[in-house]
């Protein structure tokens, strides 16, 4: 699994011009999914998202994770994460999960994330053509993959 988790200010997401997630200041990450995800992977990566310490303290210092600032957690699917460009100038998208099994582990990250002690939790839907806005703040940018490390 990978995911480009994004520190925001607000951030939502719109499908057919109608906006079906939003929230406050939080996360929002998008997750591309391997074939090879199971529930170890959704909880391993979920750990990472809601305790990463990339919020400020008092004293300015990222120091403070999602959970600890009552944050909200927007989780947006997206499958060209695993796009290769290496070749050519059109990327290929063979690496991901099959839309079949990537939607089942999307539907399972996002029940897992609600069933957490997060204040609020968005979702982008799958296979949809979505608009997502936010105002990254910061910027705070961050990779995730479950298999390497950056």
């Amino acid at each position: 699994m990978r995911a480009v988790l994004q520190r925001v200010s607000q951030a939502s997401v719109a499908v057919d011009g109608q906006v079906i997630g939003e929230i406050g200041k939080g996360v929002m990450v998008l997750f591309g999914m391997l074939g090879t995800d199971d529930d170890k992977t959704i909880e391993y990566m979920l750990d990472k998202v809601v305790n990463l310490r990339i919020f400020e303290d008092e004293n300015g210092k990222m120091n403070l994770s999602l959970l600890d600032i009552d944050g909200e957690l927007l989780i947006v699917p997206n499958f060209t994460l695993y796009g290769d460009a290496r070749k050519g100038r059109r990327p290929g998208y063979s690496g991901g999960a099959a839309p079949d099994v990537a939607s089942v582990l999307f539907e399972k990250l996002c029940a897992k994330a609600k069933s957490m002690p997060i204040k609020k939790v968005a979702t982008g839907q799958f296979q949809a053509d979505m608009k997502v806005a936010l105002i990254n703040d910061g910027p705070v940018t961050l990779l995730l993959d479950s298999e390497k490390l950056f």
